[in-house]
């Protein structure tokens, strides 16, 4: 299943979208979509609801992120062999974790200001795992109960922040808009352990990013099981994976984003996403 929110930014409605793309409204079920409706219990009685039952949303409305009230956003680094490579780092032994603030969350679509003073502003394509039930020191062959589902996520960073600014990576990784979410949230029962799905990203009609989530070298139940050793995950909870080779930090000279520069990325089954770069807030 495919879920939604959309709607003005802070009065977002949960929609269905069922076979046809068709949005299918769960207002009349849902007052929201949030991390407490993903529990086992709550979730399967949302999967049972018929699509074709629903009353269609006929506006063309903006895509919202998929899930409200996100607690936090725990963030895997270098967790493809290539993007290591290029950035000159080791693979690592273990996860790498940062984490990246939940004002960053953005829809899916949402233009995206560029940080001032910005000198490196970059783009990683990535899949997000939404936790769905509460995890701590999980057992690996137990983490994929932990799962509800998956999101398209866009882990924009700020290369010169991130860096060479000291401290950890989350300086550079959460300024406002550089988490957008979206567009939808898939349940896991459509994708199961999410291997296998083809990913691009484009930078002004140009590809730069074209990837495998099969590349992974820790793959969703090894992530989930591993951040829950040192942080208890709850419902809605996002864990976003790590981004293939073609990032702007890999190009030879380095390559960045500017004003007005536009990104769609995707995920096969989970949708696209569409940002402008536009001027300093």
């Amino acid at each position: 299943m495919r879920l939604a929110r959309v709607g003005e930014k802070g009065r977002e409605r949960p929609v269905i979208v069922d076979d046809g793309g068709r949005l299918r409204s769960l207002s009349g079920y849902l007052r929201d979509l949030t991390g407490a409706m993903l529990a086992p219990n709550e979730l399967a009685w949302i999967t049972r609801i018929d699509p074709e039952s629903l009353p269609i949303v006929e506006w063309a409305p903006r895509y919202g992120v998929p899930l409200a009230g996100i607690g936090k956003i725990v963030a895997i680094g270098l967790n493809y062999v290539d993007h290591a490579r290029e950035a000159g780092l080791p693979t690592p032994d273990e996860p790498m974790i940062f984490l990246k603030a939940v004002s960053a969350i953005a829809g899916p679509c949402d233009a995206v200001p560029m940080p001032r003073g910005s000198s490196g502003m970059d783009w990683e394509v990535e899949l997000g795992i939404v936790v769905g039930r509460t995890a701590r020191y999980v057992p690996l062959e137990d983490a994929l109960d932990h799962v509800a589902g998956y999101v398209l996520v866009n882990d924009l960073s700020e290369r010169d922040h991130q860096l060479r600014r000291g401290g950890t990576w989350d300086k550079g990784k959460s300024h406002d808009g550089f988490a957008p979410i979206g567009p939808w949230l898939v349940t896991r029962d459509e994708l199961g352990d999410a291997s296998g799905l083809e990913m691009f990203l484009d930078v002004s009609g140009e590809r730069r990013q074209t990837g495998c989530t099969s590349d992974m070298i820790f793959k969703v139940p090894e992530l989930v099981s591993y951040v829950s050793q040192f942080m208890t995950l709850e419902p809605g909870d996002i864990i976003t994976s790590g981004t293939p080779a073609g990032v702007g930090l890999g190009m030879s000279p380095p390559t960045y984003l500017r004003v007005g520069d536009e990104i769609r990325l995707g995920i096969a089954g989970l949708g696209e996403q569409r940002q402008r770069i536009v001027q300093p807030i």
